[in-house]
């Protein structure tokens, strides 16, 4: 592939994924993320791989459940409705303390919805995977160049914690194109995890991998070190990007593709004198809470911009803890904000 390919959202995601190794994608078609599993239905058999589109999404994330446990680098893609179904499989694979890439491409809801670009699943991504104390490590991309990045990323990071990592994205971001840098390859076959099953045939001793933990001690135990692995992601994986006026008197936070209408709309305010800068996570959870804590101590007031009726600006206001004053912009069911509608809001703030 020659550098700076243009590619849509979808596909980058998809090439990111066979790019950093993934072999192993098991899905089922819903709009606006059905082009990643026919972009992969049609790649991976030339590269080697497995694409199996399953009888529905619970059937597919139980297959990654499978696959994962085996030691390959597997993946699942979905959008709103889709990833709900899957809460159950993700919980066993948290776990199971198994590794997965799973993208989001979130779509308006509740219900069926329909599939304008939403953010309306920050808690479904966030506080999600299903029952229980675990979540999915999670990150949002702002450009088609990032969906590429993040699921290559993903992978390693997903097999470092032992743990589902969520690539967080949107109807528009799914099907926008934009110029990709694709990454070197990583090419199988990749040594086997020490913990992965398949012993016996592999002349080694036998595993069993299982989310059953009937005695008390030994469950919360396994919560225990699942968590100490979520800390060391915050230490490592936590991300964030920051533009705009270096001295600001209002702090913005957005992420995905509502931080890219905030930053032209912050610039458009400093034509009225706004001094305003933009914070944009990209890791979702672990959450950037030291920096917005640490503005929250310099800056007038934040301003939380999101596609939803207000889930992200939730973690916001925790990262705060009073220190300024936060508010809320939102549009939900697929309505998005302008780039004048936001430098609005600024000047009257």
């Amino acid at each position: 592939m020659s550098k700076r390919t243009l590619m849509e959202g979808n596909v980058a995601t998809a090439e990111g994924a066979i790019a950093a190794g993934c072999r192993h994608f098991f899905g089922y078609p819903i709009t606006p993320q059905s082009t990643i599993p026919e972009h992969m239905a049609k790649r991976l058999p030339g590269e080697g791989g497995v694409y199996l589109q399953a009888e529905s999404e619970v059937a597919a994330i139980n297959m990654c459940y499978g696959a994962a446990a085996a030691g390959a680098r597997v993946m699942t893609t979905s959008s709103s409705p889709g990833i709900a179904l899957m809460q159950e499989g993700i919980s066993y694979m948290i776990g199971a303390e198994l590794p997965c890439v799973l993208v989001n491409m979130v779509r308006g809801g509740p219900g069926l919805g329909n599939i304008a670009a939403a953010q309306s699943d920050y808690w479904l991504s966030t506080r999600g995977g299903g029952h229980g104390d675990g979540t999915c490590l999670t990150f949002a991309p702002w450009s088609v160049q990032e969906c590429y990045d993040l699921t290559y990323e993903a992978f390693d990071i997903a097999l470092r914690y032992r743990n589902p990592v969520l690539v967080l994205g949107d109807g528009i971001l799914a099907q926008m194109m934009e110029p990709v840098e694709p990454r070197p390859r990583q090419e199988p076959p990749f040594p086997q995890p020490e913990w992965a099953v398949g012993g016996e045939m592999r002349g080694r001793e036998r595993r069993v991998i299982s989310s059953i933990y009937i005695a008390a001690e030994v469950l919360e135990g396994t919560n225990l070190r699942i968590n100490e692995r979520y800390r060391e992601a915050a230490e490592r994986e936590t991300r964030w990007e920051e533009l705009g006026h270096e001295e600001p008197e209002i702090l913005v936070c957005a992420y995905g593709l509502a931080a890219r209408v905030c930053q032209t709309g912050i610039e458009r305010a400093a034509a009225a004198g706004v001094r305003a800068r933009l914070l944009r996570p990209v890791s979702l959870f672990p959450f950037p809470t030291a920096p917005i804590r640490a503005w929250g101590e310099k800056v007038r007031k934040i301003l939380v911009v999101e596609l939803s009726m207000g889930q992200f600006v939730e973690d916001v206001r925790l990262a705060v803890e009073g220190r300024c004053p936060v508010e809320f912009s939102g549009h939900t069911g697929g309505v998005m904000h302008t780039p004048e509608e936001v430098a609005a809001v600024l000047t009257r703030m």
